[in-house]
């Protein structure tokens, strides 16, 4: 198994905390409304709800920092859009909303595509011999051909 495999958990948990980020944000606008005044954003910003929602997206910073120490940017960043998943299910059992049969066939579309890339990569890099340094990154000898075989401008 590949390390940055150990970054899941918390690319995982990166997009829960930004899922339920989108939740209290939803859930603060209702509580609080949304206008365009000075007096009623305070009034929004220093709702428990969305103070939660702030508090959420900070967390997701650093957790997701430490998700890509781990594990290469192309590698954990398509699992970001586990989040329409997330959202949507949060939404469906936090507020009630509903979820139509189509949009129920996009969000298992996309766990299938996050599926696909999240088990491509020690394959694809097998078969192009791309090797993977401590960092994360190619080796800099195939970094160095790619750049010699790219049309100068």
């Amino acid at each position: 198994m590949p390390s940055y495999m150990k970054a899941i958990p918390l690319i995982l948990a990166g997009v829960l905390l930004n899922a339920f980020a989108q939740i209290a944000m939803k859930k603060a606008v209702g509580a609080a409304g949304m206008e365009w005044g000075l007096a009623s954003l305070t009034r929004l910003f220093l709702h428990p709800w969305m103070l939660t929602c702030l508090a959420c997206y900070a967390v997701s910073v650093v957790v997701w920092a430490g998700a890509l120490k781990i594990a290469p940017a192309n590698f954990a960043f398509p699992f970001m859009a586990l989040g329409f998943v997330c959202v949507a299910l949060m939404a469906r059992f936090y507020l009630g909303e509903a979820i139509p049969k189509m949009r129920w066939a996009a969000l298992i579309v996309i766990v299938i595509g996050v599926c696909l890339q999240a088990f491509s990569g020690e394959t694809e890099a097998a078969n192009t011999g791309i090797s993977a340094n401590a960092n994360g990154g190619a080796d800099g000898a195939r970094t160095r051909d790619l750049r010699r075989d790219r049309p100068s401008l």
